[in-house]
């Protein structure tokens, strides 16, 4: 009797996932792989909670239905081509992405679980959602990125021409001084060489309507400002001061007090060089720091910095500039380089010192605080432009794909 419990009970399983495997058919073949009709469902049903969230009403779901299998399709073939790439996503990339975007929703990890479990999905679900997108995003950026290619010349005609930009521009604070000719003007503009005060002279000689405000205008983004006005100070540092414009008032020299907006950010850089020399097989620690320190007292004793080293330098990417490093602020060189560069004052042969690359000693050329308005304004223009020229090509690689494919749509009733 035991016998014949133990035979129903496997016989009664067996047809317990057969019928289990009945519940779900393949909705599309997919080259060498299959889009499930439970896939379609979930997908359309997701739709269809957002519309009715969003109070969206809904004419035809088979609309609906027919762009759910289209995404399935294009997804399926960017999981064929990376699987056949060997794009794999490691258990910790997967663990760091799903904490990313725990935080990003304000929350720690297993907060971010039980929400997820506690709703109509499960946390593994999620986790084999993020494993597919991170692929599909990686074989999308192995197809497309190498295919975009933005040329100087239609980086410029963008930023002239895409009025989208616009926005990103910051509000300018002006003063004006307005005299009748040109002599004036030009008498105005060696004053102010010489020290004289702009606010003063503009209280003095101006002509303008606004001289009891010292020439100081309201704010304005450069295109709501004469375009003699904006085309002279537009892309300028705060500080500038204009040499003479003519107009049918006379003539006006502007000043460019200060600038606001979501772009507008300051850095302290610094102008440097260095000699760096690196301890070798050849040439131990001490040896090193003896040489060094034998091109460092040539240097102070009158041998030229650039020289020696394009002679002696290490370093090969500043040893042709004669150890020029160009204009850095913070965070771009390694922390004893930037430490020494800081505490050194202009014009005074440093101290040798280590870093994680070798022996250093340095000099400090100069030193401002730099506008950084135009550069942050260009980066992010760039980005634009990038992206939209990636999302042009990404559409043109997946049709590409889909037309490539071999897809079948089964007829389900």
């Amino acid at each position: 009797m035991k016998k014949i419990f133990i035979i129903i009970s496997i016989f009664i399983s067996a047809y317990s996932q057969a019928a289990i495997q009945l519940l779900d058919r393949i909705a599309v073949i997919v080259d060498d792989g299959l889009i499930m009709e439970s896939q379609v469902n979930k997908g359309i049903e997701e739709i269809l909670e957002r519309y009715r969230e969003q109070n969206i009403p809904i004419s035809d779901e088979s609309i609906v239905r027919d762009q759910v299998i289209e995404s399935l399709i294009i997804e399926e073939l960017q999981l064929q081509l990376g699987n056949r790439a060997g794009v794999r996503i490691s258990d910790t990339e997967l663990n760091d992405t799903v904490t990313r975007i725990a935080k990003n929703n304000q929350m720690d990890l297993e907060e971010f679980i039980s929400f997820i479990d506690s709703g109509n999905g499960s946390y593994e679900e999620l986790r084999e959602t993020v494993r597919k997108q991170m692929i599909v995003q990686r074989v999308q950026r192995g197809r497309v990125a190498n295919e975009i290619d933005i040329t100087e010349k239609e980086f410029d005609t963008y930023l002239k021409n895409d009025d989208s930009l616009v926005s990103l521009e910051p509000e300018l604070l002006v003063r004006q001084i307005l005299v009748k000719t040109i002599s004036d003007a030009n008498i105005a503009i060696e004053q102010i060489n010489n020290g004289k005060n702009f606010e003063v002279l503009a209280r003095e000689i101006s002509i303008a309507g606004d001289k009891d405000n010292a020439g100081l205008m309201e704010w304005r983004k450069a295109f709501n400002m004469p375009k003699l006005f904006s085309d002279a100070i537009k892309n300028m540092p705060v500080g500038y001061i204009s040499s003479p414009l003519k107009s049918g008032a006379g003539y006006h020299i502007l000043k460019l007090e200060q600038k606001r907006g979501d772009f507008v950010q300051y850095e302290d850089q610094w102008l440097s060089r260095h000699i760096l020399l690196m301890p070798s097989a050849i040439r131990n620690t001490e040896k090193t720091k003896i040489e060094l320190n034998e091109i460092r007292n040539k240097i102070i004793n009158g041998e030229k910095f650039e020289n020696l080293a394009k002679e002696f330098s290490e370093d090969p990417g500043s040893a042709k500039a004669g150890g020029d490093l160009g204009w850095l602020g913070k965070g771009v060189l390694a922390p004893e380089f930037e430490n020494m560069m800081i505490g050194t004052d202009l014009g005074i042969i440093s101290d040798i010192f280590e870093t994680q690359f070798g022996f250093h000693f340095l000099e400090v050329l100069d030193k401002r605080n730099h506008d950084k308005t135009r550069e942050l304004i260009e980066d992010e223009a760039y980005q634009r432009l990038y992206a939209r020229k990636y999302e042009e090509e990404l559409e043109n690689t997946l049709r590409g794909i889909r037309a490539d494919a071999f897809v079948e749509i089964k007829k389900l009733d």
